[in-house]
């Protein structure tokens, strides 16, 4: 019998008590932060549309070990900071007082994050509303036995973390010979992105007001799905009224695509089907007389700092005038085509899920949800599923160190033949 077992066993054999999270907290809106007051010296993480910091300052108005629930923007995505940090008026956090571990609600909230999406209002800026996630129910067992289960399944989030580490240092590699190989001579042609491509568009947003233009099969792509990656599908799909009703228009596949506003802004995806899109995003339609549609994505890709930096307002928003004037180096095409060849093969070993890291980290996290999803159920008799990991967990620490070696020495000899070959 396992520790977590012999806890059920002593501590709750009855059963435990579930509840909704507006019951056992008070879910805070944090206080807005402009850009004017980040701080460059300044050490605080700043939380406001989306998991990464919007920027720093120096002082907290959050506490560590906080989980927090991104209001808008990235609306319903599920963060937790182990440091003191400020909450932007888009984040929500949770005073839970003492019957729920902040850490055990994390993974409470992650097992719901399917029920939390599907309560984000769909709008040009997605929102969630407080209520909808004081409404949740959730099991409350004892502390005792709620550190236990964190315990187990930050065993599971610790492997993860540590294959993304490597991934990470792949990346930052990858981003090296990138920007190498991207960097040109005086010789080389300057144009502006709106001199090679046929057309330049926006899309548009039908009125959420009207249930009868969503749920159709018109695929329609929002900004924070623009992320650095191929697109096959889009979250939210349209009907033909929306579409005729808005602003909304169809694209051809294999255009690059940049997120102008909000958290994702200056990032680029390529769709490989048509699809609509909403105001946010600027749709550029390539003319492959003139450059490769997958060597403007790479370069945007290596601008994105730069390009960030020319944005507006506390989300740094850009706009299609900034992006169709920015400007591109253009050597021959066949020049283009080895470069994308060799970008292409860099990109798919940080990236593509069948093989390397990314398949390993995507394989641990569809093992931590299993046990996740399995540890948080509690039945009315309060059984729970429950598994003693600690020789797995041994093993899978002994693979990971050597997928992880064999892998980065098969990227360094990729990357090095690469480089040299071009």
């Amino acid at each position: 019998m396992s520790k977590l077992d012999e806890l059920i066993k002593e501590l709750c054999p009855d059963g435990v008590e579930y509840k909704t999270i507006g019951e056992v907290c008070d879910i805070e809106r944090g206080k807005r932060v402009v850009r004017s007051e980040l701080a460059l010296n300044g050490n605080i993480p700043v939380y406001q549309n989306a998991l990464a910091p919007l920027g720093y300052i120096e002082s907290p108005n959050r506490p560590e070990n906080c989980v927090f629930v991104i209001a808008a923007g990235a609306a319903g995505e599920i963060g937790f900071s182990a440091v003191p940090f400020w909450a932007a008026d888009d984040c929500y956090t949770f005073d839970s007082s003492n019957v729920l571990n902040q850490r055990f609600l994390y993974h409470l909230l992650l097992s719901k994050s399917n029920i939390l999406h599907s309560k984000v209002r769909k709008a040009s800026i997605p929102r969630i509303s407080k209520d909808s996630i004081a409404m949740l129910s959730i099991p409350l067992p004892p502390l005792e036995i709620q550190r236990e289960i964190v315990r187990i399944l930050d065993n599971f989030t610790e492997l993860t973390a540590e294959l993304t580490a490597e991934l990470t240092a792949q990346k930052q590699r990858y981003e090296h010979y990138r920007d190498k190989l991207l960097t040109f001579d005086s010789n080389i042609e300057m144009k502006t992105i709106g001199d090679i491509c046929k057309s330049i568009s926006s899309g548009g947003t039908p009125s959420t007001s009207h249930s009868e233009y969503y749920g159709g099969t018109i695929p329609w792509l929002r900004t924070q799905e623009v992320d650095w990656h191929d697109i096959y599908e889009t979250g939210v799909k349209i009907t033909p009224e929306g579409l005729a009703n808005s602003s909304a228009k169809w694209i051809p596949a294999n255009c690059v695509i940049v997120a102008m506003y909000g958290a994702t802004a200056a990032k680029a995806a390529i769709n490989k089907i048509p699809l609509t899109t909403n105001q946010a995003c600027c749709n550029l339609e390539v003319d492959e007389s003139k450059a490769l549609y997958r060597y403007v994505y790479h370069w945007i890709c290596k601008e994105y700092e730069s390009l960030k930096a020319l944005g507006q307002g506390s989300q740094s928003n850009i706009n299609k005038q900034t992006v169709k004037n920015y400007q591109i180096p253009l050597p021959p095409l066949d020049v283009q085509e080895r470069l994308v060849r060799v970008l292409d093969n860099f990109d798919a070993i940080c990236s593509d899920l069948k093989i390397g890291l990314p398949a390993e980290i995507e394989a641990r996290k569809k093992q931590y949800e299993y046990y996740r999803d399995a540890l948080l159920n509690f039945a009315a008799t309060g059984t729970i599923i429950a598994t003693d990991r600690q020789t797995d967990r041994q093993t899978d620490r002994q693979t990971d160190r050597q997928t992880n070696r064999q892998t980065n020495r098969q990227t360094d000899r990729q990357t090095d033949k690469q480089t040299d070959s071009n």
